[in-house]
Order: C-alpha cells, then structure tokens, then sequence
C-alpha cells in the first residue's frame, strides 16, 4: 500500500484474544463518546481514516475492533497498522487472558472458538495465540483481563482514553411535578413538597424556579440549605458506587406539586453544587416547566 492517510483525531485499534474483552471495550469507548467500528477487517482500515480526514473532524475518535473473525485478511493488521501510524495519533490495545479463563467462559458461553474447527478449545486458542502474537508486540497497551469482571474491564479502558481530570460520570438532575407523575427513568427521586410553596405567594405564583425571587425564597425556607449539604453527602458515595460499576450515567429527579417552582429552584441549586465534584459531568432539566 502506498500514499499517506492523515486524520486528525485520535484512532485506537482494539484487537486481542477471542473472549477477552473486546466487546465490553468497544461498548466502553462508544460510552465516551467514540466512533466503534466492530469486527473491521484490517484492509478498511485505509478508507476509514480517509474517510475520517474528508469529513471535517466530525470523527475526532475513532475506534476499531479487528480480531480473527477477519479470517485470513487479520494476517495483514500488523503491516496496516505500521504504516498508517506514521501519520496518525494511533494506539493499539491488546486484551488477553490466560488459557484457563479463556476456556472458562466460552464453556459459560457454550460457544466454539472462532478458529475450533473440528479441535478442542485450547486448540483454537493456541492457534489463535499463534496468530497474535505480531500484533501484540506492536501493541502500545496490554490489558489481561483473567481477573477482571466487566465493569472493571470497562473502567480501565475508560482509565486509558479520558483525559487526567475530565469527568468519569454523567448525571442529569431533573425537575418535575408529582401531579404529572414520576420519571420512569429515574434513580434517584427527592421530594421538595416539605418545602412551602411559592404558588400561595401572589408575587410569586406566576414565576418559576429559574426566577431569582422564587430561588431565594426556596432556599431561605427551614430545611432547605440543610436537606442540600445532606443530599450532596448522601450522592457522593452512590455516584462513585455507579462510576466503580461502569454506571456512566444517572439521572436524580427532584420533584414538587407542579414541577414549576420549589423542584426547580432546588434542582438548579443541586446541580451548582455536583457541577463542582470534578468527576462529575452534570446537566439539568426541567420536565414540567411550562405545562398549565
């Protein structure tokens, strides 16, 4: 192959041993935000990055997954993959696993080996290994998996492709009103009607939580502030529960009678605070704000 394939973003490569992993990194990477090729024989690789560099930087990151499926086409990944990073911010993961675990779950599986035949499990393995092992000697991480459940699995991948400090968790906080029923998708629901209600107040009836009037008055009730440091305390232990299960997102719901005026106010003032914890990426929402 010749001529050079430039991209400006950044491309893994994400191969290794059958039953190692690679599904659970490719669902990793797509988490954060990457562009998951599965199952890419080597030689599109090429049309991939160049693809990638005539469309503007609209795939920043991309990732592939190319193992022995490719039958005889993998035979050629290593010298693919040689040339094309000379130009390209390239990585390539290798997941592996020892013999034993390797057999343990495709047994859990009841599947044969991609390259069995008419062998035995270890069989296909070997030959597999066989295989491999140029494309794991230009691997720039190795990842053995045999004591890794999914979610750690999951995590040391993340490890590997967030940037030092950026946020491992995404939480929506979300407003709404009771009378409209509860968020299906809720984790977490908080009940704000403990709370006056800013509705009886005539000046403050046809305002909402995202007037500063109604905000001061919510959280200059008893309670308030004191239900906020307790609540933030509360999440820190079960956002970081999630994150440590590969849980990349979490919705908090917090709720009054309407969803117009003490939800809201409480909401926006929650999410201040969590935006401030740095692995935390917060957004938050209003469901029933605007509805009569």
């Amino acid at each position: 192959m010749s001529g050079t394939v430039q991209t400006q973003g950044e491309v893994l490569i994400v191969t290794g041993m059958s039953g190692a992993g690679r599904s659970t990194a490719a669902d990793a990477l797509e988490d954060h935000g990457w562009y998951v090729v599965d199952n890419l024989p080597p030689q599109m690789l090429r049309p991939l990055l160049e693809l990638a560099g005539r469309i503007d930087g609209k795939l920043p990151r991309i990732a592939a997954v190319v193992d022995v499926r490719g039958g005889e086409m993998f035979a050629d990944l290593a010298q693919i993959v040689h040339q094309l990073r000379e130009a390209n911010n390239l990585r390539i993961v290798f997941l592996d696993a020892s013999d034993d675990a390797l057999v343990r779950r495709f047994e859990q599986v009841r599947r044969p080996h991609p390259l069995q035949a008419d062998g035995t499990l270890l069989d296909g393995i070997h030959e597999e290994r066989r295989l491999v092992q140029a494309i794991r000697d230009r691997s720039d991480v190795t990842i053995d998996t045999s004591d890794l459940n999914v979610h750690q699995l999951a995590n040391r991948i993340s490890d590997l492709v967030l940037e030092e400090g950026a946020p491992r968790h995404r939480t929506t906080i979300l407003s709404f009103g009771f009378k409209y029923g509860l968020p299906v998708d809720a984790d977490l629901v908080a009940d704000m009607r403990f709370l006056p209600n800013p509705f009886w107040i005539d000046e403050l009836r046809s305002l909402s939580g995202e007037d500063q009037a109604v905000s001061d008055y919510v959280l200059a009730q008893d309670g308030a502030e004191e239900f906020l440091d307790a609540y933030v305390a509360a999440l820190r232990p079960i956002l970081a529960g999630y994150q440590r299960e590969n849980k990349s997102h979490s919705m908090i719901a917090i709720g009054c009678t309407g969803g117009k005026h003490r939800s809201v106010a409480m909401a926006l003032a929650l999410g201040e605070r969590l935006a401030a914890e740095s692995d935390l990426r917060v957004r938050v929402r209003h469901r029933d704000l605007g509805r009569e």
